[in-house]
């Protein structure tokens, strides 16, 4: 379990630093380069997600139960997570219209994602898990609105195809993640 802590405090730690460290973010830019910044990020972001899943990994060995959802939590979770899915392609294809109007979809599937699992699991682990996320990414969403803000940013739409293509990728990313990636990644078969 330390290893799952410690890795969520390395990598949502570090990817926090837009919310509590913008100043520290900003000097290390200025003095060292980005090029340093997104050198020392990357290092630390991938040691950090290397910790979670190894932690992650060792504390399903021996789950520690708080609650037992009803199997049917796992069937919303599975509707929830396609949305997930979608507002994550949507931050990168360009002008598409659900990035147009929410701006910060990637944060908002993070927050989607991250509810409908801690909806269907019930051990420490996944509290620890997905209650972090789900924490990082209300805050991270709420300074991100307020950064827009503060910048003015605006958001373009572009044709309806983008709307198309956003959809399009978001379901079939699932639809792997679902019926292949999950299984052979975490070990656990959604629909099965």
């Amino acid at each position: 379990m330390l290893m799952l802590i410690a890795g969520l405090v390395v990598f949502l730690g570090l990817h926090s630093s837009r919310i509590f460290a913008e100043n520290f973010r900003a000097g290390v830019i200025a003095s060292r380069g980005e090029g340093v910044w997104k050198g020392i990020y990357s290092v630390l972001s991938i040691s950090g997600f290397l910790l979670i899943v190894y932690g992650y990994g060792e504390a399903r060995l021996a789950p520690i139960a708080l609650w037992y959802p009803p199997v049917w939590t796992r069937h919303v979770a599975a509707l929830l997570t396609l949305f997930a899915f979608i507002l994550l392609a949507a931050a990168y294809i360009p002008k598409n219209p659900i990035k147009a109007k929410l701006a910060h979809p990637m944060l908002l599937g993070t927050k989607v994602w991250a509810a409908s699992h801690l909806l269907a699991n019930g051990n420490v682990a996944d509290v620890l898990l997905f209650g972090s996320f789900l924490v990082w990414a209300i805050l991270c969403f709420r300074a991100a609105k307020k950064r827009d803000r503060a910048v003015g940013s605006v958001y373009q739409s572009g044709p309806a195809l983008t709307l198309f293509a956003t959809v399009g990728l978001g379901i079939l990313l699932w639809a792997a993640f679902a019926f292949y990636l999950h299984a052979a990644w975490i070990g656990v078969r959604p629909f099965g």
